[in-house]
């Protein structure tokens, strides 16, 4: 089973700090972590999308997607393949 997360951040600028902890914090079921926001050479984007592939450890995907999302203006989702 491969464990996918998108995590949605508006305002990216302002939570991803708080966002980072959190991901650190979960770091040893995190395998690829990629971050997407627009970006040009005069502006970037104040909304970020993260991708994760997750680990096969159920609780601790469910424990992160639930401190994610407690977070104001953090939307944490999950799929299976």
């Amino acid at each position: 089973m491969i464990h996918i997360m998108a995590i949605r951040l508006a305002p990216r600028n302002k939570i991803a700090p708080t966002v980072q902890e959190i991901l650190t914090k979960y770091g040893c079921i995190i395998k690829v972590r990629l971050g997407l926001h627009d970006a040009s050479m005069t502006e970037c984007s104040s909304d970020g999308l993260i991708l994760l592939q997750l680990i096969d450890k159920v609780e601790d995907i469910i424990r992160l997607k639930d401190e994610l999302n407690s977070l104001e203006g953090v939307s944490a989702k999950t799929v299976e393949i």
